[in-house]
């Protein structure tokens, strides 16, 4: 540690909070008048600060999304994934999409309010007077601010009024694609069950009657069934698929319970190849083996054809329903008090940063006027070389 580092150093350690008070005393004039400037600057100019009021309307998204097709087949493990904080985030995207500002300017005619000449600039700034907060309980507030109370409570629940509107679009939307997926689909099965009957009604009149014992009656149903879930699980996944990603945590679902089941249907119909060997059938002769394998398809068919049915309904009745599950909490109402500016706060602020910057400027007042004799040939001459790089330039 060299000389000067030394003296610094004992400069510092013979500080001591008597000779700040006493700086601070001696100077208290100055601190004095710095802080009244700054209190009255900080409040005239907030008194030159336009009243701002916000206006917050709160709506609740439907706490249950998985209707259509994973509402028929009970997926209550979508029901989680698609409910609460997913729906929320859903829906906060919506309100900041351009095409439902767009919707607002146009329903308030905010370009003539505001006094703007384009869309664009409206937009922004209905983009820039919107606040959005997703709750931990899955509602969603929607917060406006204006010069004018009352359109600041317009704004909020015009954007509500488009969300409602927009959610009832999606849901016609998604409704639609699943109809026509199915209705695709049931065409399909409906063939395939048609064959299955033929096939069985073939086979049954070629080798007349043939009754089988319970427990392959059983296993037929126990077959059939869980090949029936398979086929709805995969459209469903189909449907998800032609709207959603591989990466969504619906469709992640929904392929892990399909393997699930497939596993299971593995167990059930132990080596045969494609599950065409039944266990508690297999000391039965080949002709009564072949009748129980058909009568398998025909269960199966049926099974697939009764649970496409029930959801192709269940999807009509949906798209028939011209509503939004949105749910609206409160309406904005126009505010009698102002949020913004904080007057008192900027004041107090303005203040307590005067205060503590006047008692530094005191401290480095007080110590250039007792600087020693080296201290000030320093600081001399730190100016020269200040004012030589001011002339050369």
């Amino acid at each position: 540690m060299d000389v000067q580092t030394k003296e610094i150093s004992a400069e510092v350690k013979s500080v001591n909070p008597v000779d700040l008070l006493l700086v601070v005393l001696k100077r208290k004039g100055l601190i004095l008048k710095i802080c009244v400037a700054a209190t009255l600057f900080s409040w005239i100019y907030s008194l030159t600060l336009p009243n701002i009021y916000s206006a917050t309307a709160k709506v609740l998204p439907p706490q249950n999304d998985s209707g259509g097709l994973a509402a028929v087949m009970g997926q209550t493990a979508l029901a989680g994934v698609g409910g609460g904080g997913l729906n929320a985030d859903l829906y906060v995207g919506i309100l900041k999409s351009r095409s439902l500002a767009d919707a607002v300017v146009k329903q308030l005619d905010l370009i003539r309010v505001f006094k703007v000449k384009s869309l664009e600039e409206a937009r922004d700034a209905v983009s820039g007077a919107l606040k959005l907060q997703a709750g931990k309980d899955g509602n969603i507030a929607i917060t406006t601010e204006s010069t004018d109370p009352q359109m600041a409570a317009s704004l909020a629940n015009a954007f509500v009024e488009e969300l409602r509107r927009r959610s009832v679009q999606l849901n016609l939307t998604k409704a639609g694609t699943e109809r026509a997926f199915l209705e695709k689909r049931l065409d399909v099965v409906r063939e395939d069950l048609r064959r299955a009957e033929e096939s069985l009604k073939t086979f049954a009149e070629n080798n007349k009657a043939i009754k089988f014992e319970s427990q392959a009656t059983a296993s037929i149903q126990e077959v059939a069934q869980a090949k029936a879930q398979i086929e709805a699980k995969e459209v469903l996944l189909a449907s998800l698929r032609s709207y959603q990603t591989d990466e969504s945590p619906e469709v992640k679902v929904v392929q892990a319970g399909i393997g699930k089941l497939r596993h299971q249907l593995a167990g059930m119909v132990g080596r045969g190849r494609n599950g065409d060997v039944i266990p508690a059938m297999g000391s039965l002769p080949n002709l009564g083996l072949e009748y129980a394998r058909r009568m398998r398809d025909l269960k199966t068919q049926e099974a697939v054809f009764e649970h496409l049915t029930k959801q192709y309904e269940m999807v009509k009745l949906t798209e028939s329903k011209d509503s939004s599950s949105l749910q609206v909490l409160d309406d904005a109402v126009a505010p009698t008090k102002t949020s913004k500016p904080k007057r008192s706060l900027i004041v107090i602020m303005s203040s307590v940063i005067a205060f503590f910057l006047s008692m530094f400027l005191a401290i480095a007042l007080e110590h250039l006027e007792n600087m020693s004799e080296e201290d000030r040939a320093r600081w001399d001459e730190i100016k020269r070389a200040l004012a030589f790089r001011k002339s050369d330039r």
